[in-house]
């Protein structure tokens, strides 16, 4: 059914709220997370930030971290100083539900 070259470290997550709609992640969906990958500049990425769980395109540049939602009427996240920011795992795949 899926190939998962890291099945101790692949997750499936359910998706809440229509922030990454426009990279075809919608609310609802089923995404596998594998945390043995290194996250890299352009990935989506599942992070934790201050305890709370989101799912956003990562951007590193210059040593600045910047978390971009796929939907544009939420804001970029940037990390300030002092708050706790973990990259918790790579998306790899979305999995649709129809109803």
């Amino acid at each position: 059914f899926l190939r998962r070259p890291h099945p101790q470290a692949s997750f499936l997550l359910r998706v809440s709220g229509p922030s990454m709609r426009e990279e075809g992640i919608d609310d609802g969906a089923l995404v596998v997370v594998d945390r043995a990958l290194r996250p890299r500049h352009g990935q989506i990425v599942v992070a934790v930030i201050e305890g709370d769980f989101t799912i956003k395109k990562l951007f590193k540049t210059a040593g600045m971290v910047r978390l971009k939602a796929g939907n544009p009427t939420y804001p970029d996240i940037v990390p300030k100083e002092g708050q706790t920011l973990e990259i918790w795992g790579v998306v790899k795949s979305c999995i649709k539900i129809f109803v």
